[in-house]
């Protein structure tokens, strides 16, 4: 279950979110996901935010599904990129083998701990064998709420690997670094792949 006050948080500040993640190429992290998916390939952009990455996504010939729970966001991706953006939590992944790949950057790190294998394990299930997951949270430990109000969930690097074995993925790629966000704060993080045999 999402946390109301991190979607109320989100649907206040979209705006400025927006202009923080605006890019006008891939970074290299997105770049590299990208090079990964078959052309035409279906990508789950699971937190899509104001749609920044799909709308990338889509320009190199790969077909977003952009869904996120704040309505501000979701308002964003429609408008600014004219993106199929729709509205949804991390309760409504379904679908077996529909995607050939998940990008879920820092959008987990929402969701309460106990419910990461079941969030995990479903996205496994909607992957399609060779599928990638690309998946970014911040490291630490327990939960706390940001300056701004929003929720975290902190794992170790350990933790997430583990959750992603588990699940059935293949890790690929470990990355850990730390940079700061909305909230203004230098937060360490982790960026992991991993590969659906």
């Amino acid at each position: 279950m999402e946390d109301r006050r991190t979607i109320a948080t989100y649907n206040a500040k979209a705006a400025d979110y927006a202009d923080l993640v605006e890019t006008t190429a891939p970074d290299n992290t997105l770049q590299r996901f990208i090079d990964l998916i078959p052309q035409g390939g279906k990508v789950l952009d699971l937190g899509c935010g104001p749609g920044t990455a799909s709308a990338h996504m889509r320009t190199a010939g790969l077909v977003p599904d952009p869904v996120d729970a704040s309505e501000g966001m979701i308002a964003i991706a429609q408008e600014k990129f004219g993106l199929d953006a729709r509205l949804g939590r991390f309760d409504d992944i379904d679908g077996l083998e529909v995607y050939d790949g998940v990008w879920a950057n820092f959008s987990l790190l929402h969701a309460a701990s106990a419910d990461l294998p079941h969030h995990i394990a479903a996205l496994f299930k909607a992957t399609k064998p060779g599928g990638i997951l690309h998946i970014g949270m911040k490291t630490g430990t327990g939960a706390a709420r940001d300056k701004i109000d929003r929720l975290y969930s902190y794992v170790t690097v350990i933790e997430l690997e583990d959750l992603l074995t588990t699940a059935g993925y293949q890790v690929t790629y470990v990355k850990e670094g730390a940079e700061a966000g909305l909230a203004g704060t230098i937060d360490p993080f982790v960026i992991m792949r991993g590969k659906k045999p």
